[in-house]
Formats: C-alpha cells, sequence, structure tokens
C-alpha cells in the first residue's frame, strides 16, 4: 500500500467532510421539510391552513419548493454509495420513489382555500402517489432499522455508535409506526372523523 501526500490526505479528508456536510444538509431538508412547506405558504400564499398532508403543498404556492426538495432527496439517495450491495440497491430504490411521489401528485381537498391553479388529478395518479409514498417510507424505515444499526464487530462498538444505534432505530420505530397509524386511520377512522366534520 502506498503512502499518501500529506496534499492527498487533505484532499481526502475534505471530500469526505463534503460528503458529510451533504448528507448532514440533505437529512435536515428532509426532517424541516414540513415547516419549510407550512411557513412558505403562510408567507408566501397567505394560506392560515396546515394542510392534511405534506404532499397537499403540491397544490399550493410551495409546489415547486416540494418538487425541489423531493429531487435533492433523490438526487443524493441515487449518488449515495453504501457499504454493501444492498445498502446501494435500497438508495437507489428510495431515489426512484422519491421521483415518483414527485411526479404524480396526490388527490387534494378542495375544501381548503390555499390550493392555486388546482391541477385534476386523476384517480391512478393519486394512487400512484400513495403507491410511491408507502414504498419510499418503508425502505427508509428498512434502512434505518437494519442498514445503519449494522456493524462489523459488534464486541467492538463504540459508544458513538451505540448512541447512533439508538437514534437510527427510533427514527425508524417512527417512521413505521407512522405508517401503520396512518393505514389504520384510512381503513377505519376516515368515515367516522368525516361524519365529524360535516
Amino acid at each position: 500500500m502506498t503512502k499518501q501526500s500529506g496534499t492527498e490526505k487533505e484532499n481526502e479528508n475534505a471530500l469526505v467532510i463534503s460528503y458529510l456536510a451533504l448528507r448532514q444538509s440533505i437529512g435536515y431538508v428532509g426532517i424541516g421539510m414540513p415547516c419549510i412547506l407550512a411557513i412558505g405558504s403562510v408567507i408566501l400564499g397567505n394560506c392560515n391552513e396546515i394542510q392534511e398532508s405534506i404532499s397537499a403543498y403540491y397544490h399550493t404556492v410551495m409546489r415547486d419548493v416540494f418538487v425541489a426538495i423531493l429531487s435533492a432527496i433523490a438526487f443524493f439517495l441515487y449518488s449515495y454509495k453504501g457499504y454493501d450491495a444492498r445498502d446501494n440497491v435500497l438508495s437507489k430504490l428510495a431515489a426512484l420513489f422519491a421521483v415518483g411521489i414527485a411526479l404524480f401528485p396526490c388527490r387534494a381537498d378542495l375544501r381548503t382555500n390555499c390550493y392555486i391553479d388546482l391541477a385534476h388529478v386523476n384517480v391512478l395518479a393519486g394512487r400512484l402517489h400513495l403507491f410511491f409514498a408507502v414504498l419510499f417510507f418503508l425502505v427508509l424505515t428498512y434502512i434505518s432499522l437494519f442498514q445503519f444499526t449494522q456493524t462489523t464487530d459488534s464486541k467492538m462498538m463504540t459508544n458513538r455508535k451505540k448512541d447512533r444505534n439508538k437514534i437510527y432505530r427510533v427514527c425508524g420505530y417512527v417512521m413505521l409506526g407512522c405508517l401503520i397509524a396512518i393505514a389504520l386511520y384510512w381503513l377505519w377512522l376516515e368515515k367516522r372523523f368525516q361524519i365529524w366534520k360535516d
């Protein structure tokens, strides 16, 4: 193995730092996405209502921001080089599903006044949106619970790695819990709440 010169080492370190900074930035944008869309629709669109879902912001003045964030996340996931072949396949699938979410808008609740130039969304597009969204979050949940928590030697695991694994598992279980809660709502509770609204 050849020794690296000081300049080569610095360049490699700069690349690692840039990659980590990009990964953190995408994470912050993903976590902040609901707030960005909600606050943006208030400031730019005079909309004082929280929409029924993040995807519903596609129909507001925040449409371009919604698509841009999803595109950035998809680009990062596609370019992500994982630790093994499974990691790479999962990140590429998640990227594909994110693009699907952006390309096919969700069906919208027409009772809100926040929508601008409401595009007609047919049933197929709405179903494809839901299909891609469910797959996207299932893949992210799997990555969080099983891929990010992997280690080469569990006996040599550092305390920092153990702490990170706890965070990954909490995030994974929260995403899984939210998916289950949404499914339960759609299957049993939506019609009941609809009666209360009317």
